[in-house]
């Protein structure tokens, strides 16, 4: 009797632990939950950010605080979230960010003039936004810091900066995106002077125009990521200077630059409607070479091609630049069928969510560029060789703003 009366205890032990257990694994998830499902894509997204690199300062997996393009990127989209939301969160994040880099005289550190580097003007962008509402002086003494860069920038014969001073006689897609909406909003709201302003907004327009001239396929109507006037880079063609093929995120920078710098040139300003038209055109490209997934490969038009893939910082540009581009009313409301397909393979291919919440962003080209050393040759092999990783900010950035236009 004992026996059995021991064998029972233990039996009702064992079912009530399982009873409680399963009320602890019924409950675990939602408690361990630190990003609620019930957010919008941004939001969640932004808020994995801020988990990921809890220092704006260090986004883009930097061991050290660094002025650079990327964090200015994310943090543009963090000002969206933080425009939709309110929420203290993200302003704190934003600011800090500025705080940490920029010194009581204005100063931006490790930041250098000397470079005349176009990727260290993207996180004026945040200056921009910030001196309005603090009117810290050590602010606006680094936005002019910033403009004094592209007043000295070296020029190509007809007028496009060089993407850097170390690459001599080079335009590149990004720079457009790097420098251009900074360019026209300090003209914008900084410049008083009606003269000196036209000539920011003529340069700007300028800039576009030299791609479309120098960079544009007029065959595919896609665009090469690099254009070396002097034709003396390997990668370079000896005809044309053209880089040799077609990398889906310098042409989603591009697409960007074109849509951002409208939210500030002049109705009136004749170069209005050219980038509409650039922006149109660009458009119907792009479509073109979507893949039936509703994604788009990191080498564009090279679809299964060996090696290569379905890639989401390209992606996420695109999408973004079609609905903004649709809501502001300069490309057709078809191109929002486009943009909601590519986010919909985007949500349904690329993104991983974790357990408690946390939003990866997959299949992202860590970095790709032209020359430097080791030396970027610019071919096929290179594009798709070059690290994919995970939630790089050139793709979560741009997911995040793509998310907000569609209202997803």
């Amino acid at each position: 009797m004992k026996n059995i009366a021991l064998a029972v205890i233990l039996a009702l032990g064992f079912l009530t632990s399982c009873k409680e257990e399963k009320k602890r694994t019924e409950k675990t998830p939602a408690a361990k939950k630190e990003i609620s499902e019930n957010l919008k894509w941004s939001e969640r997204m932004m808020l994995s950010e801020i988990k990921r690199f809890p220092e704006a300062t260090k986004l883009d997996f930097s061991k050290k605080p660094r002025w650079t393009y990327t964090p200015g990127l994310v943090l543009s989209a963090c000002i969206k979230v933080y425009q939709e939301t309110n929420k203290q969160k993200y302003y704190d994040y934003i600011y800090d960010y500025a705080d940490f880099l920029i010194d009581s005289t204005g100063t931006i550190n490790t930041y250098k003039l000397s470079n005349q580097n176009l990727d260290m003007i993207k996180s004026g962008d945040v200056l921009l936004y910030l001196y309005p509402k603090t009117k810290e002086e050590r602010f606006l003494k680094a936005i002019e810091t910033l403009n004094s860069q592209l007043e000295t920038q070296p020029r190509t014969s007809d007028g496009g900066y060089w993407h850097k001073k170390r690459y001599p006689f080079q335009m590149w897609l990004d720079g457009l995106y790097m420098a251009e909406p900074f360019h026209t909003r300090y003209a914008k709201e900084y410049v008083e002077d009606e003269a000196k302003q036209q000539k920011i907004y003529d340069d700007v327009v300028l800039q576009f125009d030299l791609i479309e001239k120098h960079s544009r396929d007029e065959k595919t109507g896609l665009y090469y990521h690099g254009w070396d006037e002097s034709k003396e880079q390997k990668w370079a063609n000896k005809e044309t200077g053209n880089s040799a093929n077609f990398w889906s995120r310098g042409m989603g920078w591009y697409g960007m630059a074109m849509v951002d710098v409208l939210d500030f040139l002049p109705e009136n300003h004749p170069g209005r409607a050219k980038i509409i038209g650039y922006l149109n055109q660009y458009a119907e490209a792009i479509t073109k070479v979507q893949d039936e997934s509703g994604l788009w490969w990191q080498v564009i038009d090279q679809a299964n091609r060996e090696g290569n893939y379905l890639e989401a910082t390209g992606t996420s540009m695109f999408v973004y630049t079609f609905a903004k581009g649709v809501n502001k009313g300069y490309l057709p409301a078809k191109y929002l069928e486009i943009a909601n397909k590519g986010y919909d393979a985007l949500i349904n291919d690329l993104i991983k969510v974790e357990e408690n919440g946390v939003v990866n962003l997959t299949k992202c080209c860590a970095v790709a560029g032209l020359g430097g050393n080791p030396y970027r040759d610019g071919t096929y092999e290179y594009y798709i060789n070059e690290t994919i990783r995970a939630n790089d900010p050139k793709g979560t950035g741009p997911f995040i703003l793509a998310s907000l236009e569609l209202n997803r």
